[in-house]
């Protein structure tokens, strides 16, 4: 069943059954980075790497000429995009994320667009009523360039009899 026909969670996730293997997502939320950003989540978590924060240094010490996104703001913001579209309200817990890469660069001022593919999905060994769904999460900037991708494992509820 195609996300867009699936009988959703009142919160608009969908359940374990109604996730398609191979199907491709494009997520419907686009976001513009900006400055306050890099702060706020550079500060947040106690990171202060001058290539987020420091512009002045960037200019001068670094080949990008200014502060580079935070990476880890970035992949959060990837992930974030998705959950309206995909997993609000049926999600028990994530699993685990591999294959986290960054190809390119992610600038304040660039608007960032995701898409999630459906990559597996398996029934749950221990809880009947949930199971695994593997995707693969991709953020390109305004210029279609890959900034950001990685695989999730969550953990889904079925739909409820």
């Amino acid at each position: 069943m195609s996300h867009t026909t699936a009988v959703r969670h009142p919160r608009g996730g969908l359940y374990f059954d109604d996730f398609v293997i191979g199907e491709v997502v494009e997520h419907r939320y686009r976001r513009t980075v900006t400055q306050m950003d890099n702060m706020l989540f550079s500060n947040m978590t106690l990171n202060p790497q001058p290539l987020h924060i420091d512009r002045h240094f960037c200019e001068n010490e670094t080949q990008w000429g200014r502060p580079l996104m935070n990476s880890l703001f970035t992949l959060g913001l990837m992930i974030g995009m998705s959950v309206s579209d995909l997993t609000c309200g049926t999600t028990i817990a994530n699993l685990g994320m591999t294959d986290v890469v960054f190809p390119h660069p992610l600038f304040e001022g660039d608007t960032l667009r995701a898409q999630t593919e459906v990559i597996n999905k398996r029934e749950s060994a221990s809880r009947p009523n949930a199971g695994i769904v593997e995707l693969h999460h991709r953020a390109f900037n305004q210029n279609d360039k890959l900034v950001a991708e990685c695989r999730r494992q969550v953990f889904i509820l079925k739909r409820p009899n």
